[in-house]
């Protein structure tokens, strides 16, 4: 194999790695219990569907970064342990799904609408819609179990993978604690900025930046600075790709992003965003534009003609700018951290061009 092509085509690796890991891990069960092909095949086609594969692109190049030579005897197993990171985001995808009743995910039927359509096509007993929720958690867990197995099996030394097994056990532990608290948050009724940002660096920047950067440079025997430093850029990088995310999803464009607009309003997600709204509003005396962004939070039936109201209500007591302001000071804090971390190149552009991709996408 081309090993140049590792960093220019990784992408496309990551999808190689994955496609081949999910027929193996299948084969046996498929062989010895055929019905369950149809949960497999479910997981196969959303991990294969789609995705920005920045997890796995991220710890690869905490890797490079680190030292890791793409020429080197270990360039397999390292694709292998990032790709990992993808199954990992399927569990949480397809169980976020459920928790928030989301009827499409890339522009596809989520797996429990799916599942539910089968139920109902085929004519079986019971509830589709209770089915389309099993099948949904059953997915989700088989994803996480396979991550787990695709990590672990991995073929490098067992001296890299013990160095890297701290960050994927902490990486695992924070998405679950992020997302329990992002649904406590929902039921509690908290609209703080306070608790807004505490479930983006728990729940997104640990998860999709800082953890992966982890694990990459401790693959490549990164010391305890560098490591130090990479998790200090991956906080700044997550939370302002959550905000990215946040602002996407009242403003974005549907057919980009695959997710209908304000679907974030009608889950009752207490974004910075929402909380920065009402808090401007109580501040600024506008009762009005308070009651509009209240009025829509968990909202399930909200309209579109709803959603322009709410995005009026934010632009209007300068909401919308703050969150664009404090992704800019996140990114410069950011690229403050990687100039400091003294990377091994071609990693330090790589990862500058994935904050730019991270926080200016439209997707």
């Amino acid at each position: 194999m081309d090993t140049s092509a590792y960093d220019a085509e990784l992408p496309a690796h990551v999808e190689r790695a994955l496609a081949g890991f999910l027929e193996r891990a299948g084969a046996e069960i498929r062989r010895t219990e055929p019905t369950v092909g149809a949960g497999i095949d479910a997981l196969a086609g959303f991990v294969l569907g789609g995705g920005k594969r920045l997890r796995p692109t991220f710890a690869w190049w905490g890797w490079r970064g680190a030292g890791g030579d793409p020429a080197g005897p270990d360039v397999e197993g390292v694709l292998q342990a990032v790709a990992s990171l993808e199954l990992i985001q399927a569990c949480a995808l397809i169980h976020d799904d459920l928790i928030d009743s989301s009827d499409s995910r890339r522009g596809s039927p989520t797996v429990h609408i799916a599942g539910a359509k089968l139920h109902a096509d085929s004519g079986w007993l019971g509830s589709p819609s209770t089915f389309g929720l099993a099948t949904a958690v059953l997915v989700g867990d088989l994803a996480l179990a396979w991550a787990d197995d695709m990590f672990g099996e991995a073929p490098l030394p067992p001296a890299a993978l013990a160095a890297a097994r701290p960050a994927w056990r902490a990486m695992r532990t924070e998405v679950l604690a992020g997302q329990y608290l992002d649904v406590r948050t929902q039921a509690t009724g908290d609209a703080s900025p306070e608790a807004a940002l505490h479930i983006c660096k728990l729940k997104t920047a640990a998860y999709t930046v800082q953890r992966p950067l982890h694990l990459g440079a401790a693959l490549g025997g990164a010391d305890d600075a560098l490591i130090a430093t990479l998790r200090e850029f991956g906080d700044e990088v997550g939370v302002a790709f959550q905000l990215r995310d946040d602002l996407l999803g009242v403003f974005g464009d549907p057919s980009v992003t695959g997710k209908p607009a304000g679907d974030d309003l009608r889950e009752g997600k207490r974004t910075l965003l929402v909380a920065l709204g009402l808090q401007r509003a109580a501040e600024q005396g506008k009762d009005a534009a308070a009651r509009v962004i209240s009025d829509a939070i968990g909202d399930a039936h909200l309209s579109e003609d709803a959603v322009e109201s709410v995005r009026e209500a934010l632009q209007d007591v300068g909401a919308v700018d703050a969150v664009e302001r404090r992704i800019d000071e996140l990114t410069d804090s950011a690229m403050a951290a990687l100039d400091r971390a003294h990377l091994a190149e071609p990693a330090p552009a790589a990862l500058t061009g994935l904050v730019v991709k991270a926080t200016q996408r439209t997707y």
